[in-house]
């Protein structure tokens, strides 16, 4: 086919009420747009709360359907009048407000509107008090990388991207170049970053998202001289902003503890100090002459000051980490004189884990395998279940699992902490099993899928046909214990940028607190693969009861502009 007929096959027009394709040149299709109107349920929920026959309703009957139907029941009279004050403004252009109540189409646009009426709960929430390890925190994997693990660039950006979406673990390895301290990935041809130039933009974008912790976990590759060289940089750099204990942690400290505050996390050099404060030993029983005695007292004055770099160093430190001595389930559950991290692979956790429940009192961590050399994603949810705190992603790894793990992280506000559920913290004779399949349901979720909007104002109206308009259809998972995990699809709508589905699916979970709700649209091709149209990803014990606005992002997590679904 030609350019010139290629360009006539995707070439089309909106016209007044309708959009018309043109195919091949000979062939005009015109599809009308069909108005969004509201579901039969919004109308009925709009009558029930205004008064009979009414077609406005007040702030009054606002307030009401929000605390009954919405089961908002702290709503108070001036959030309802807030609420309606936003919508008229909105829909009618009206900049000074003069009037008080809303129509059934203006009730309906609330309903839409995600900002005004979202899925879950947008403020911190949980209980911040407790130690760091009765938290799941969002971290991330070799935080530096723009790309792939083996040959793209190092550079900040992916740092301050991170921190913006509220990521609270951020990797660095650091490799010594002369006297200089790059940050890279080490034995691969990944070009380097500064440290000094890490240091700084976590300084800068630490608490943008949000007040709480920032754990920098470093994975230390550094001379004795250049420990010392990257302590300075570090206090230097954040000051007041830096914690560090004046002795060994013998608990975690509280995330609420510990608002605006910096950690270092890494193994403690001390095997070096050991080492030669034995050798300087044994030469003080060895007779010297003069010229080696001035020697010696230069090389004794060298160490001292390299030993108190090195020791400032690690007294930075404020959560030891370190590979587990002897058996990794003993390590995991040890109760020493100091707290500490442990990490593990996500094979050699699944190996661990087999099919039992884990007694975790440390910190664990849990990073990529290594053959991830394209930085893609393990499921995250075999972390959590087990009760790993740390489960380390590349957050440039875009996909399903990432997806997961931002919608994990869009509990407690978003503040990159989310508490354990308290299965996951009982004592070691009551160890919850993951993988039990006899467990008794908790609740079941009851989900419906109205309909959807705002692809025709984000997607030119050949996005994902050339020739009509999309057939959408959604797909719903349930994602978390293997018990649980579910999926269901709609049917689907052809020729519709507004879908409406009105469809209910239930969901029975036996452990609700670690479920997620997955949602993707997609739009069938009869003869492709069918295109993405969206997706979120939503925390279960976040969701809010009643009609809610639902956004949905693209494939890098970013939100669409205009796309929601209405459930």
């Amino acid at each position: 086919m030609g350019k010139e007929k290629e360009r006539e096959k995707k070439s089309s027009s909106l016209e007044s009420g309708s959009y018309n394709y043109k195919m091949f040149s000979f062939f005009n299709r015109k599809f009308k747009i069909n108005e969004v109107e509201p579901p039969s349920d919004v109308n009925k929920a709009f009558s029930l709360f205004t008064d009979e026959g009414s077609t406005h309703m007040t702030a009054e009957q606002l307030r009401r359907f929000m605390s009954v139907h919405q089961c908002e029941v702290s709503t108070r009279l001036e959030d309802a009048q807030n609420i309606i004050e936003q919508v008229v403004n909105r829909r009618h252009h009206i900049t000074k407000f003069a009037r008080h109540t809303l129509n059934v189409e203006d009730f309906f646009y609330f309903l839409l509107s995600d900002d005004l009426n979202g899925p879950i709960r947008t403020q911190v929430h949980h209980d911040m008090s407790a130690p760091l390890s009765h938290y799941f925190i969002y971290t991330g994997h070799n935080s530096y990388l723009t790309g792939n693990q083996l040959s793209s660039d190092c550079s900040e950006v992916p740092i301050i991207k991170a921190l913006q979406n509220g990521v609270r673990v951020i990797e660095l390895d650091l490799w010594p170049s002369k006297d200089e301290i790059l940050v890279l990935h080490g034995r691969t041809l990944t070009t380097p970053v500064s440290f000094i130039q890490c240091l700084t933009s976590i300084k800068e974008y630490a608490f943008v998202s949000s007040p709480y912790p920032v754990i920098i976990t470093l994975e230390d590759h550094l001379t004795p001289e250049l420990q010392a060289k990257a302590a300075d940089m570090i206090t230097q750099t954040f000051e007041t902003m830096l914690y560090y204990p004046e002795s060994d942690l013998t608990e975690f400290p509280s995330p609420e503890s510990l608002k605006y505050r910096i950690m270092i996390s890494t193994k403690p050099p001390k095997e070096y100090l050991e080492v030669r404060s034995k050798d300087a030993s044994e030469d003080e029983s060895s007779p010297k002459d003069d010229s080696d005695a001035s020697e010696s007292d230069q090389e004794d004055e060298d160490f001292k000051s390299l030993q108190a770099g090195v020791s400032g160093y690690k007294r930075l430190i404020t959560i030891h980490a370190g590979k587990p001595k002897g058996s990794l389930k003993t390590a995991l559950k040890e109760v020493t004189d100091q707290v500490r991290r442990l990490s593990l692979s996500e094979h050699q956790l699944e190996k661990l884990a087999g099919s039992h429940g884990l007694d975790i009192r440390n910190i664990l961590r849990v990073y990529p395998k290594g053959t991830r050399f394209t930085s893609s994603n393990y499921k995250p949810t075999i972390g959590w279940m087990h009760g790993a705190q740390m489960v380390a992603f590349n957050m440039q790894g875009y996909g399903k699992s990432l997806w997961l793990m931002h919608g994990m992280f869009r509990a407690n506000g978003g503040c990159g902490y989310v508490i354990k559920p308290d299965i996951l913290t009982r004592s070691a004779d009551e160890l919850f099993d993951p993988k039990a399949t006899l467990l008794p349901v908790q609740k079941t979720l009851k989900v419906k899928i109205y309909m959807g909007d705002g692809w025709r104002l984000d997607f030119k109206h050949t996005h994902f046909d050339a020739y009509s308009p999309p057939d959408f259809y959604t797909k719903i998972f349930i994602v978390g214990v293997p018990a649980d995990e579910a999926k269901k699809k709609t049917k689907i709508i052809e020729d519709d940028w507004c879908p409406v589905w009105d469809e209910e699916f239930s969901f029975p979970l036996t452990v609700p607190e670690l479920a997620l709700l997955r949602i993707e649209v997609r739009e069938y091709d009869i003869s492709e693969k069918d295109d993405f149209g969206g997706q979120t990803c939503l925390p279960v014990p976040e969701l809010r009861t009643g009609f809610r606005s639902v956004p949905l992002h693209d494939k890098k997590g970013v939100k669409h502009k205009n796309v929601r679904l209405l459930m």
